[in-house]
């Protein structure tokens, strides 16, 4: 040791003279009154050592690496500790769990009592925090502070070979005192979701299905998913849903419900966590049926946030694709029925195709083979589109096809889950239409055909208070005809056991004067004619059907409640803001002669097409949809038409199996629009790269800030990308796409990388230019960045709130956000996109919202489109029993699925979600 005049000395330690964790550090901190540490990154053998001697030391302080930004200090704190949990759990815990349960507990133990508090720094302040030291004090006051390059573990003390300095001089201890105050100050504190996640661990184990009750299994299932390990996790209402799907399959033996979620709220989580739980549970084959254009979406969802494999059907292939987008070579359309995996996703299309004029399936169809199956669960996305008509001088209701087959297929399933934004369109009974979907063979969702609650015109004066009733014989058909479960209702108790019901039984044919019990007489009739806070006794907790089998939460609840957040979206082109007149006209894009030539080509070609084929407007739309988006896309779907490529697989799903067969005629057409397009530069590329550029954004540009750029097709994404690349060759630009179709391009190198990656990379601004399908962009969070441009627009409100969803999240650090709309100036694109920003400005409520999607034999007439959503946007106010509902009933977080230690093993899952529906069939 060397010793100081001024008092104290240096002293060196080397484990090539001995281990460091005998000769220094225990010894050390024996009655030691307090000890800082500046480490390295915290890991569960921070204290692995040592952990009886940090026991018995006062005060014990911590701080660490956090591979924050310091613009991920100052975002939201939910968003900052969910990247310290990412980062936490990035390594494979589970097993060191498994091998190390003991230190986990010690740790656990230390973190929650206070005696050990751990801080961490973002790497703009230190940004690796390598030269670790520390400073230890005693009860004597005398102080030493060490340093060196070990981190607290046992392979650094005990096995490395390590160098530490100790200097027991006033002026060294202040010197490392100082520098470990000034991160500590600093340093943000270790999450509570991370010390939580310590806990678990520490008392995790793999558990069978058989000993964990229903309630337990999504949280056993779900809590290593990839969603939770990306410090995130579902919502506290899509996990309520789930629970509402299993107290109904309790309660009534199977589920029917309706998800009427308003648009952006995040059903297809819901929905799918619920058919997980269904597989676990044994109930059998689930069939997601989804429009064409969104099977993809689902498939990778579905994959990529609850790693739940699925196979999707491909409809022009006729075969099942699996969820790396693998073709599963099979027997052509027989195998629809035979799904590979326990979940399958099929196409609505191919379902309204294979539906003859009395409502059976055709024979050979998809939709015959589908019907010869039983199911464990059936899933209907946009149900909506399955609906009846009322001809002019009829009294009932005709069905469309995809309502038929969802009537039928009803019986043959133990679960029915509909799923829609859009309950309700011009009338009442398109919500009607789906409620009795769901009592085919399950009467306890309407009752008989006798039930007051089957018909909209004897039910909606109730359910809007407009009818109340004076005592229990005038409101007892609606009591009884359905009958609930007991719940925590004793009226329905006490009726249940005074006339015998059993649990199953659902309609009660016995009238009020049937009843014995004087008191229950008079408690009933108290109950049903009893005004509460302004409601009657239907309208409030869930004595009516709508309230029990239709689970509805509004955005602008969750916003209230801060599970939303509210973040201002301003709109890009706006009126009164100068543009350069070289590339806009008006608000949209300017178009060049070239395009204008392309567009005229391609409404010759539907002129041509509709004198001999009734499918001419959805050949317009395709290929019109395609040209506004980009001369590339243009150019793939006219020679896909033209039989010179392969349609691309939004297309081939949109059109479900119809033939292409051009005739030489329209094919000349298909030519034209090719030769003008082939040479020319597209108008839309100079406007993307204005809005990064030059479009004012305070002292930044959008570029800077971070984009998002966003086409429904791959063609255009995967052009965009390419070009921005070429004009932008020092900066990372991602295309997030689907399956096998995700890359990053630099300097004209292109490389591919899973959708994980290129998360991981935005999320650490390592990229902050991302072009995007639709089809990929569920589950991806932007909120590092803050601008967004929508290359096309999709005649789809829904997709428009995902798109601006991706980065209106919790974490972003504007306090607005900037979203651009390209359209091409004098198109059907610009004037959907006109009458369809009118109807975002002034939408309201779900019974008068805007639709999932704009039906193409809408846009014919502009003016017909206007009226159409008009009729959704009208509130009405007198038809929405939920209000009472919305805020408490449906949004209760107490399932702490996050911090399940009882889990079902990743291979476990694996086996079950990977065997085909026929091995379903067998386990149920």
């Amino acid at each position: 040791m060397t010793e100081f005049s001024g008092g104290g000395g240096l002293a060196r330690f080397s484990s090539r003279h001995g281990r460091l964790s005998q000769a220094y550090l225990a010894d050390r901190l024996k009655g030691a009154k307090s000890y800082d540490r500046i480490a390295g990154y915290f890991r569960s053998s921070i204290f692995e050592l040592v952990g009886e001697e940090i026991e018995s030391i006062g005060t014990v302080r911590i701080v660490a690496n956090a591979d924050l930004d310091l613009a991920d200090v100052q975002a939201a704190q939910k968003v900052r500790e969910a990247k310290l949990f990412r980062k936490f759990v990035e390594d494979d815990l589970v097993v060191d769990a498994a091998i190390h349960g003991d230190r986990y507990a010690k740790l656990h133990e230390l973190l929650v009592s206070n005696k050990v508090q751990v801080k961490v720094v973002p790497r703009t302040i230190a940004p690796f925090l390598h030269g670790k030291a520390g400073v230890i004090r005693n009860d004597e006051g005398s102080a030493v502070a060490f340093m060196g390059s070990i981190n607290e573990t046992r392979a650094a003390w005990a096995h490395n070979y390590e160098l530490v300095w100790e200097d027991s001089s006033a002026d060294g201890v202040a010197w490392v005192q100082d520098e470990f105050d000034a991160l500590w100050d600093r340093g943000v504190p270790l999450p509570d979701v991370v010390i939580k996640e310590v806990g678990r661990l520490a008392n995790r184990r793999e558990v069978s299905v058989e000993v964990l009750a229903p309630e337990a299994i999504p949280g056993a299932a779900l809590v290593e998913a990839p969603i939770y390990r990306d410090g995130e996790s579902l919502q506290p209402w899509q996990r309520a849903f789930v629970g509402i799907f299993l107290d109904h399959r309790r309660d009534y033996g199977k589920a029917r419900l309706l998800l009427a979620d308003e648009v952006g709220v995040g059903k297809t989580l819901s929905l799918a966590a619920s058919a997980l739980v269904s597989v676990i549970l044994g109930d059998g084959p689930v069939l997601i049926l989804v429009p064409s254009t969104l099977t993809e979406q689902w498939q990778i969802e579905l994959k990529d946030r609850l790693a739940i494999p699925t196979a999707r059907w491909h409809s022009s292939k006729k075969c099942w694709f699996d969820p790396d987008g693998r073709m599963i070579k099979g027997q052509g359309t027989p195998d629809v029925g035979r799904c590979p995996y326990a979940i399958g996703i099929v196409s609505t299309g191919l379902i309204v195709h294979g539906i003859d004029d009395h409502g059976r399936p055709k024979d050979g169809t998809e939709a015959h083979f589908l019907m010869q199956g039983r199911y464990g669960m059936v899933v209907l996305d946009e149900a909506h589109k399955a609906r009846g008509s009322q001809p002019m001088g009829q009294s009932d209701r005709t069905p469309n096809n995809l309502l038929k087959f969802i009537n039928r297929i009803a019986q043959r399933t133990e679960h029915l889950l509909l799923s829609t934004a859009t309950p309700i369109q011009t009338h009442i009974d398109d919500l009607w239409d789906l409620l009795r979907a769901l009592n085919q063979g399950s009467e306890f969702v309407l009752g008989s055909a006798f039930s007051p609650w089957a018909k909209s015109e004897s039910a909606l004066p109730v359910l809007t208070g407009e009818r109340r009733f004076e005592n229990l014989r005038e409101g007892w058909d609606f009591l009884v005809n359905p009958t609930p479960p007991v719940g925590n209702d004793d009226v329905i108790a006490d009726i249940r056991e005074e006339f015998g019901m059993r649990p199953t039984d659902w309609v009660l044919t016995k009238l009020a004067a049937d009843i014995t019990n004087p008191v229950l007489e008079m408690k009933a009739d108290l109950a049903v004619s009893m005004i509460e806070n302004g409601l009657g006794y239907f309208q409030r907790g869930s004595h009516n059907p709508l309230l029990r089998h239709v689970v509805l939460r509004k955005r602008r609840d969750l916003e209230e409640l801060g599970l939303i957040p509210k973040l201002p979206v301003d709109t890009h082109p706006t009126p009164g803001v100068n543009l350069p007149a070289h590339i806009f006209d008006g608000l949209s894009v300017a178009t060049s002669p070239a395009f204008e030539a392309a567009y005229k080509a391609a409404e010759a070609f539907t002129a041509a097409y509709r004198k001999r084929s009734k499918a001419a407007g959805f050949m317009k739309t395709l290929l019109l949809q395609r040209i506004c988006s980009s001369h590339a896309a243009g150019i793939a779907t006219a020679e896909a038409l033209l039989g010179k490529r392969e349609l691309d697989e939004e297309a081939q799903d949109e059109l479900d199996g119809t033939a292409l067969d051009t005739v030489e005629a329209e094919k000349s057409h298909l030519q034209e629009l090719i030769d003008a397009l082939l040479n020319a530069s597209d108008p839309k590329l100079k406007a993307v790269r204005y809005f990064l550029d030059e479009h004012p954004a305070g002292t930044r540009t959008w570029r800077d800030l971070g984009a998002i750029i966003f086409s429904q097709y791959f063609d255009t994404a995967s052009w965009i990308a390419d070009e921005l690349s070429a004009a932008y060759p020092d900066q990372v630009v991602a295309l997030y796409a689907g399956a096998g179709k995700s890359r990053i391009i630099k300097g004209g190198q292109s490389t591919s990388v899973p959708r994980p990656l290129i998360k991981k990379l935005v999320s650490e601004r390592e990229v902050t230019l991302v072009v995007a399908t639709d089809a990929a962009c569920e589950g991806l969070n932007l909120q590092t960045l803050g601008t967004l441009i929508n290359v096309d627009l999709p005649w789809n409100p829904s997709r428009l709130e995902q798109r601006i969803g991706r980065i209106k999240r919790f974490g972003q650090t504007r306090e607005r956000v900037d979203m651009a709309n390209l359209t091409y100036a004098g198109t059907v694109d610009e004037k959907v996109y006109r009458v369809l920003s009118e109807r975002l400005r002034v939408s309201s409520d779900i019974f008068g919202t805007l639709p999932e999607t704009i039906d193409a034999d809408w846009i014919d007439d502009i003016e017909t489109l206007e009226e159409r959503l008009r009729d959704y946007t009208n509130p009405r106010e007198k038809a929405d029993p939920f209000k009472a509902r919305y805020a408490n009933d449906l949004i209760q977080d107490d399932t702490r699925w996050n911090q399940a230690a009882q889990v079902l093993a990743r291979e476990d899952l694996n086996q079950m979600l990977s065997a085909g529906w026929a091995e379903q069939k067998r386990r149920r």
